[in-house]
């Protein structure tokens, strides 16, 4: 997903540039003056005229690339609905008009793990995961979104024993094909576009086998999007490959920096920033986005831009914090955010469709900024203006170069069939800095005349965004404010038989993959559990461990007692642990208090998720194993951390270890709770619960 591996351990940060910017009194509009000329600011001159360009093929959000909608299904009505809402309702929020998903692997992505469709080969399972609910919601709001799929990760047997995906050339393209018939059959859902391998290798001749796998199965209509990274070899290659060229409908670019370069523009491919954004979602990631929004095709003859990712619903203490459009990360409170990018996003969507054509007249202003003009091919007209000051839209990446803008006069003049015809415009306006607020985003200006020689004059100060549109009706919508943000609630229990989607409420899987399930011969009080249920390391996106672990709690928990049940069946042992400190790609770097039960019969306590920092180890056969083992059935473990940074472990209700931790096993001072499996392997779990020490 991040273009460039060595971004992939950057912590998304609002303030990098915030507490260096200083806020000079920005002017902002008012209905009577918003757009009278200012003497004593540069003045130039824009023609709009009927000369149309490239297609506009829409504005999107990802939801992916780490289960960064994790938490999002767990939230109770109405506020569920109203995050949707807010995101997919045309003319009430970001009006999305592309929705971009993982194809689930099983690997880490960036937060956390998907489940595949496909565990195994002879394995087919489309209700697992909830991008299938979250694509059906946004079609029932917009029937017209387009759909994307991308694989990040996959399945360790699409590898037929080599770590890499295109061994089996055929076995992958089906499996990918596979994928986008489950949508259509089980979920009647239509898939517009597949991608390759997210900021991976491509495969030139897997290009083609999957364009003609998707042919033969009847998804001709599906259009490929290559590479979704790097972009000049693709270029190159479709340039000298005719099949191919034929193959790929769009290059798919990440984090260009508004800028795609010659040799891409010379395939003639329709080209999309097809993952951008990734800046934390405050005004600067507003400015960031309202920047990239135009200049992707002003500077890039880019027709469509995604961002990732589409709602902040993991939690805070996993990478790339809250780098979204808005932030829905409390399913127990019920709170969630709506942020500046919503809003931005909507002075382009609520007013354009795909399909709309741009002006050839779209381009830069002359003291810093830029213009975007589309139609719909009638007298239907949208312009939007931007001018956003350097400090105030730095992105996360790639670096932006020093620029200036100006406050200036900028006169928009009506020529061809939109002079004389078009008399007002609707205009919409937003504030950015540091001290706007809510009410200067997206804000409803009324109409505003266009003069008899078929010109509107604006004065435009710094970090303003405005759009000009015959089309009526947009809205800033609305809901009533949501709940209140608590912290996470103690004492917590969960018995594993109310999840939805597959996986358990608010687990956020970080390596392998945790799913419900149903023992429907059980005689052991286990009748539903949760089940770790790959077998096989996967084709990863990142270095993630070698095992299954789940993350679930708040970060800043540092003395509280985890309980569960585990039942190992097909691993080599099972963990608990608290104060786990890292998650994502880091997660193989995790440190906190670790206990280990393996099925050999050993019980351990480490400082680490890698078990290189052993506190104590017991065999069964050793005097200080004092508990029952259940070698073939269910254990009972239960770790805690006093006040007084004492430790308790007790195994099947007896204590085996209870001292104050030593100074060369230095604890993290707090971290989540988790659990797992020594290795990838089928293990159980059941009556989880944590509570305060």
């Amino acid at each position: 997903m991040k273009l460039l591996v060595a971004f992939f351990f950057v912590i998304c940060s609002y303030s990098l540039f915030a507490s260096s910017y200083q806020y000079r009194g920005i002017q902002t509009f008012s209905k009577d003056d918003s757009f009278s000329k200012n003497d004593r600011a540069f003045s130039s001159a824009y023609d709009i005229h009927d000369g149309v360009a490239l297609q506009f093929d829409g504005i999107g959000g990802l939801s992916g690339g780490g289960a960064t909608s994790r938490l999002l299904v767990n939230y109770a009505e109405p506020y569920r609905s109203q995050i949707l809402d807010y995101l997919f309702r045309p003319g009430f929020g970001a009006s999305l008009q592309i929705l971009k998903v993982e194809i689930g692997g099983d690997s880490q992505s960036t937060e956390g793990t998907e489940h595949s469709h496909m565990h195994d080969e002879d394995d087919e399972d489309y209700t697992r995961g909830y991008e299938w609910w979250l694509m059906k919601e946004a079609k029932a709001r917009n029937p017209k979104i387009k759909l994307v799929g991308l694989p990040w990760g996959w399945p360790g047997w699409v590898g037929q024993g080599n770590a890499w995906p295109y061994t089996n050339q055929t076995l992958t393209a089906m499996y990918v094909t596979k994928w986008i018939r489950g949508a259509k059959e089980h979920h009647n859902l239509t898939i517009d576009y597949v991608g390759i391998w997210n900021e991976r290798p491509y495969d030139i001749t897997y290009i083609k086998v999957l364009r003609r796998t998707l042919d033969e199965a009847g998804f001709s209509d599906v259009t490929i999007i290559a590479a979704d990274g790097g972009y000049m070899m693709i270029s190159y290659d479709i340039l000298r490959d005719a099949e191919l060229a034929k193959a790929v409908g769009v290059i798919g670019l990440h984090y260009p920096g508004t800028l795609s370069g010659k040799i891409t523009q010379e395939t003639g491919k329709i080209i999309w920033s097809s993952e951008d954004y990734s800046t934390y979602n405050d005004v600067i990631g507003a400015g960031c986005w309202a920047r990239i929004l135009n200049q992707n095709y002003v500077n890039g003859n880019m027709t469509a831009t995604i961002s990732w990712n589409l709602v902040a619903s993991y939690y805070d203490n996993l990478p790339y914090k809250r780098c979204s459009l808005m932030t829905a990360n409390e399913p127990w409170s019920g709170h969630y955010e709506v942020s500046d990018p919503v809003w931005v996003t909507a002075h382009t969507t609520q007013f354009t469709s795909p399909g709309w054509r741009y002006l050839q007249t779209s381009g830069h202003l002359n003291s810093g900024g830029s213009y975007v003009a589309l139609t719909d091919g009638g007298t239907a007209l949208t312009i939007i203006i931007e001018t956003m000051s350097h400090d105030q839209s730095v992105c996360i990446r790639p670096p932006l170069p020093e620029y200036e803008v100006q406050a200036q006069n900028a006169t928009f003049m009506l020529g061809g069939s939109f002079k004389g015809k078009i008399k007002s415009f609707y205009m919409w306006q937003t504030q950015l800095g540091q001290s706007s607020t809510s009410d200067e985003v997206f804000v409803n200006k009324g109409e505003v005349t266009v003069d008899s020689q078929g010109q509107v004059t604006l004065f435009l100060p710094k970090d303003v965004l405005v759009t000009l549109t015959t089309v009526p009706g947009g809205l800033k919508g609305k809901y009533p404010k949501s709940p209140p943000s608590t912290s996470f609630p103690l004492p917590y229990k969960e018995g594993f038989d109310g999840s939805q989607f597959g996986e358990a409420f608010n687990f956020a899987d970080q390596s392998g993959a945790f799913e419900n399930f149903e023992n429907k011969s059980s005689d052991d009080g286990h009748r539903t559990t949760l089940r770790q249920v790959v077998t096989q390391r996967p084709l990863t996106w990142c270095d993630d461990p070698n095992l299954g672990f789940t993350v679930v709690g708040d970060f800043t928990w540092s003395h509280v007692a985890v309980n569960i049940s585990a039942k190992i069946e097909g691993t080599l042992g099972v963990f608990v642990a608290l104060r786990v400190d890292k998650g994502g790609c880091d997660a193989r770097e995790a440190e906190g208090l670790f206990f280990w039960l393996l099925e050999s019969g050993v019980w351990k306590l480490t400082s680490d998720i890698g078990r290189e920092h052993v506190i104590k180890q017991c065999y069964v056969d050793e005097k200080c194993w004092v508990s029952p083992y259940h070698r073939n059935g269910w254990n009972n473990m239960s770790l805690s951390i006093g006040k007084e940074q004492k430790i308790f472990a007790y195994l099947n209700g007896v204590l085996v270890y209870g001292q104050t931790i030593k100074g060369e096993f230095e604890l993290p001072e707090n971290g989540f709770v988790a659990m797992g499996t020594m290795d990838f392997g089928l293990a159980q779990f059941d009556d989880f619960s944590i509570t305060e020490t």
